[in-house]
């Protein structure tokens, strides 16, 4: 039987959470931009407060197809509560922490703006609305400590341009309600941006620095879970193992014995790399009690891969062990 599993929602989840963070970027930007009162020759204010409520639906979109895409990957399974519990998620719990946080606010956010001319005051939406910049930070943040592209040129630009972009236009406001900006203090704005820029670039290439596992590993030792199922014949039997092997390289495996009361007939072998959805296919070469050796070739080609599997003896269909890969 073939293993099922395919690694466009892991690439969903990661095309989303680029997309909700560049837009989220954006609707903060051009909010900083209303909120200078700063007339701009071709785009009138109610163009701007168009598009930036447009973008902050946009964000809430692709929020909810990162989140979604994540929680039905295979390859990093959340449970619903870490989903929705800060802290909860084993997989980098602070910033993974971070980004829940910011979902959240984000949709606290989106309830004050569907009541914000009905139950809700324009003064207490206009001091909820600082609670954009919470979710931005959270969200960059979050980013930055989880993302699995966050080291990549591409996405370090993005972010670099984002973050600089939205501390330029902070420090800018804030001096325009002080008074008129002269002298040095003109060039604040470049100095906030370079500082935070600089400092996006030392946080991703330093300490969170993103250093991927092997893709398609050809050696790797996992710990193996998994179950026995026996189906006996009359002149013949199948005996099927199937688990998952989590470690270094995440993989799931299945072998097929077709057996006679005298000997082995035939064996299938098939091992899935996660997330990829590479398979090796081959056979079992050698059966023991509680072990296992087979032989195996990816799909695309290469030299056979040798897997070693074993558990031990509890009494029950149950498998607990471990398992090897070498070339």
């Amino acid at each position: 039987m073939p293993l099922t599993s395919n690694p466009i929602d892991w690439y969903i989840a990661r095309a989303g959470g680029v997309v909700a963070y560049v837009l989220l970027s954006t609707v903060v930007a051009i909010g900083l931009t209303m909120t200078g009162k700063k007339s701009m020759k071709h785009w009138p204010r109610f163009a701007l407060e168009d598009v930036h409520r447009f973008g902050g639906i946009l964000v809430g979109t692709f929020v909810t197809i990162h989140i979604v895409s994540v929680a039905i990957d295979a390859y990093l399974p959340f449970s619903l509560v870490s989903l929705v519990v800060p802290l909860v998620a084993k997989y980098r719990p602070i910033w993974t922490g971070l980004g829940i946080v910011a979902a959240e606010l984000l949709l606290a956010l989106a309830f004050t703006n569907h009541y914000r001319n009905g139950r809700i005051s324009y003064g207490f939406w206009r001091k909820a609305h600082y609670v954009n910049f919470v979710v931005w930070t959270a969200a960059t943040l979050h980013g930055l400590g989880s993302g699995t592209d966050r080291s990549t040129p591409w996405l370090l630009a993005i972010y670099a341009i984002a973050v600089g972009t939205v501390c330029a236009l902070t420090v800018w406001r804030v001096l325009r309600r002080t008074g008129p900006v002269t002298g040095a203090l003109r060039l604040a704005p470049v100095g906030a941006a370079g500082v935070a820029v600089l400092l996006v670039i030392v946080l991703a290439v330093g300490p969170l620095r993103f250093q991927p596992k092997t893709w398609n590993a050809a050696q790797f030792h996992d710990q193996l879970s998994g179950k026995i199922l026996t189906d006996n014949g009359v002149t013949r039997g199948i005996i099927s193992m199937s688990g998952n092997g989590t470690g270094s390289q995440r993989v799931l495996v299945r072998a097929d014995l077709l057996v006679t009361p005298q000997s082995v007939t035939s064996t299938v072998f098939q091992m899935e790399y996660l997330p990829s959805g590479t398979i090796c296919r081959g056979t079992v070469t050698s059966v023991h009690s509680t072990s296992f050796e087979a032989t195996c070739h990816l799909s695309g080609g290469g030299p056979a891969r040798f897997v070693h599997a074993e558990w031990g003896t509890n009494g029950l269909p149950t498998v607990q062990g471990d398992i090897f890969s070498h070339p």
